[in-house]
Parts: structure tokens; C-alpha cells; sequence
């Protein structure tokens, strides 16, 4: 169910795009949920391997038959049956040479106006690459918080857990496919982090024994990563909600990690060593792992969000010590939340200069100093970070 369920969303652009040529009158002209039934169907009739074709098919006009009665169950099957007799091949799409967005945004199952954006900054081949790492399934991957990745390894092999040490600069280990996450947890101290979430936190290179604040703490991964240098760590985040699940990880691996409820825009603090700000922000970097954010995106999200995270950097810059450090960072790919924030943060703020950490591998720095992790040059999610020290 999971399958399905991830799957259809993350080719929902390209199932649409076979679907439509199978109806005389285009999308339009089905109901929503006839539209799900279809689009369930498909993407079982063509990239479910477990599933025979005709079992799809007949579920699907089961379905419908419920939904809409029998006319309606006669189109899904005719449509159905079309699809799996034509299948996918690259003549059912815009020819990349001749209509490269057109291409990349059914064959490759995103917005139009979000590839248009990315081929704006980006070559051809480069924003393929990209919608190919978002329409892979993504590894689960574990960041071990009392072992190195090679101890990590041996002992869940030990368990009977396979998993490989991750490298390029982080901590982590990823998981062999089918192996269950809940397990691995089981047998280490750890938690489910990213490699690019990870290269974050190796980045903000915290000083150990210094005091720090996650102000935007929520799962709370981060926070927890820090925590293995800082003295102190306070995680917070406004959502009560979401900070039972910082607590429910904080009591699951210890260390010394404090809870609050609070918005980052009052947040409840004095000055302190570290302020860590990971903003919400458009999540372009993760739509492998949020198959559905890309359709949930809209353009003008993208200004609004820049708009929130201005505010932020605002409210968090006063809590940084003379000599502190402010870590800004996003899984977002958009220049506007990212490069251009902290640029125009830093002409505001004088008081504050970039200092780049060395602690991650030169690739993943950029020659300004910021860090970028791309997930067509990584295989990893996407990440931005700014090192921002203010001055003594």
C-alpha cells in the first residue's frame, strides 16, 4: 500500500500524460476519484512488478464499478487496457532535443514551472539528473550517535542487519533495501538522518562545550547530532504537536537536550554560543522523499517562504554571543531561500561575516563558502547551509 501510494505520487506527472492520450476529452473530463482510480492503476499496470497486469486492471474496475457503476467501469477498463497494450517508451513523450521542459516535466513527473525554473540555472542534462534522483526510491539511512559508522556496521550485521558506512564526509550508515528501519534502531543509538541533513551538522562544526539552540528543532535529528559536542542543547519549536516527537527521540538516545515549546519569532532566550535556524522552507531538495511536495508547491510559496525565513534570521541573529555562531539552513534548491537570504542578510548585518567550515568534503562548499548538496551530484537529498559568525 505504501508503494502504491509513494509511486503514484512521485510519477503522477507521467502517468497523467499516458492517461490523458487514452481519453477523448482529455483529464478534465473524469471524476477526481475516478482520476485516482486511473492513476492507481497505471502505475501498477506499468512499474508494480509484483502485481500481473490483469489483477491491476480488474481491481481498478472493481473500484470504479463502486464509484460510478458500470459506464464508469467500462471507460477504466478500456483506458487501463490502452495503456498497458502501449506502455512507456520514450515515443509517448515530448522529444527532450525539441521541447526539453515539456519532456522533463512528463517523462519526468514535475510541475512545468518548476522544471522551467531549474533549466533557467541549470543544463538540460543536469535537471534530468535531478528529476531522475527525485523518481528513485530514496534509501533509509541511519546516523549512529555513540559509534562510528564502521562499529555501526558490524553490529547491525551482528543483528542480522545489512548496511553499508555512507562516507562522502558524513557519519551515516544506509540501509540494505527491505531492511526495517525500526530494527536498525533497535540494536543502535541512533536516528533516521540523511546524509545531507548530516552534512549540515558536520558543517556548523560546533565548537564542543559550547551552548547550543535548535530553534527550529522539530523532528529534531539536528538537534540531537549536535548534542553529541554542545554541553547543552535546546531544542525548540512552536508546534507542541511536533515537539512530542523530539521528545519521544530525545527519550529514546538521551543526551543532554532541552525541551520548549516557543515560537522562533519570541523565542524565550538570552545570548548563547550556537543558534541553529533550519527554516521551513520550499523542500525542493527532498521531493524524492516527499514525492507529493512537488505538487502541493506553488510558485508564489517561494517569495512568501523567503519572506518567513527573512523574519527569522531577524528574530535569531540577536541571540548569538559577539564571537557566536548563527547556522542557516534549508533543504531547499531555490536560490532565493538560500544564497540570496544570507547574502542580504550579511548587508544588513555587518556584525556578522561567513566563516566556512573545512569539516566536509570541498565538493559539497561552494567557492563563496556556503555549503550545497545537490541530489543529482550526491544521490543524497538536497541541503544549503551558511556558517555565520558575529563579531567579537
Amino acid at each position: 500500500m505504501h508503494e502504491v501510494a509513494y509511486g503514484t505520487a512521485r510519477l503522477r506527472g507521467r502517468i497523467d500524460h499516458l492517461l490523458a492520450a487514452k481519453l477523448h476529452r482529455g483529464l478534465e473530463s473524469v471524476r477526481p476519484k475516478i482520476h485516482e482510480i486511473l492513476r492507481l492503476g497505471a502505475y501498477q499496470v506499468l512499474y508494480l512488478d509484483g502485481v500481473p497486469p490483469y489483477a491491476a486492471i480488474s481491481q481498478s474496475v472493481e473500484l470504479a464499478k463502486e464509484v460510478g457503476g458500470r459506464t464508469t467501469a467500462g471507460l477504466v477498463n478500456a483506458v487501463l487496457r490502452a495503456v498497458a497494450a502501449d506502455g512507456d517508451g520514450p515515443e509517448r513523450f515530448p522529444d527532450p532535443d525539441d521541447d526539453a521542459a515539456g519532456y522533463l516535466s512528463t517523462w519526468g513527473s514535475h510541475p512545468r514551472w518548476l522544471i522551467e525554473r531549474w533549466l533557467s540555472r541549470w543544463d538540460v542534462a543536469s535537471v534530468e539528473a535531478l528529476v531522475r534522483a527525485d523518481n528513485e526510491r530514496p534509501p533509509v539511512c541511519l546516523l549512529p550517535l555513540e559509534d562510528d559508522a564502521a562499529t555501526a556496521v558490524s553490529r547491525l550485521a551482528d543483528a542480522g542487519i545489512e548496511a553499508e558506512a555512507v562516507g562522502e564526509g558524513t557519519d551515516c550508515v544506509r540501509l540494505s533495501h527491505g531492511q526495517a528501519p525500526r530494527d536498525a534502531l533497535g540494536v543502535l543509538a541512533s536516528i533516521v538522518q540523511d546524509p545531507a541533513a548530516n552534512l549540515v551538522v558536520r558543517y556548523a562544526d560546533v565548537p564542543p562545550g559550547t551552548k547550543v539552540a535548535d530553534l527550529c528543532a522539530a523532528p529534531g535529528g539536528k538537534a540531537l547530532a549536535l548534542s553529541r559536542r554542545a554541553v547543552y542543547t535546546l531544542a525548540a519549536d512552536r508546534s507542541e504537536r511536533r515537539m512530542r516527537l523530539v521528545r519521544e527521540n530525545v527519550a529514546r538516545v538521551g543526551g543532554p537536550v532541552g525541551l520548549v515549546v516557543a515560537d522562533v519569532l519570541r523565542p524565550p532566550l538570552a545570548e548563547t554560543d550556537v543558534v541553529l535556524v533550519d527554516v521551513p522552507c520550499t523542500g525542493t531538495g527532498t521531493l524524492g522523499r516527499h514525492p507529493d511536495g512537488r505538487w502541493r508547491l506553488e510558485p508564489h510559496q517561494i517569495g512568501g517562504l523567503a519572506s518567513v525565513q527573512r523574519g527569522i534570521l531577524e528574530s535569531a541573529q540577536h541571540l548569538v554571543r559577539p564571537g557566536g555562531l548563527l547556522i542557516y539552513s534549508t533543504c531547499t534548491l531555490e536560490p532565493e531561500e538560500n544564497e540570496v537570504q544570507v547574502k542580504a542578510f550579511l548587508d544588513r548585518h555587518a556584525e556578522f561575516q561567513l566563516a566556512p567550515s573545512d569539516a566536509v568534503p570541498a565538493r559539497f562548499v561552494t567557492e563563496e563558502g556556503f555549503l550545497r548538496v545537490l541530489p543529482q551530484d550526491s544521490g543524497f537529498d538536497g541541503s544549503f547551509a551558511a556558517r555565520l559568525r558575529r563579531r567579537p
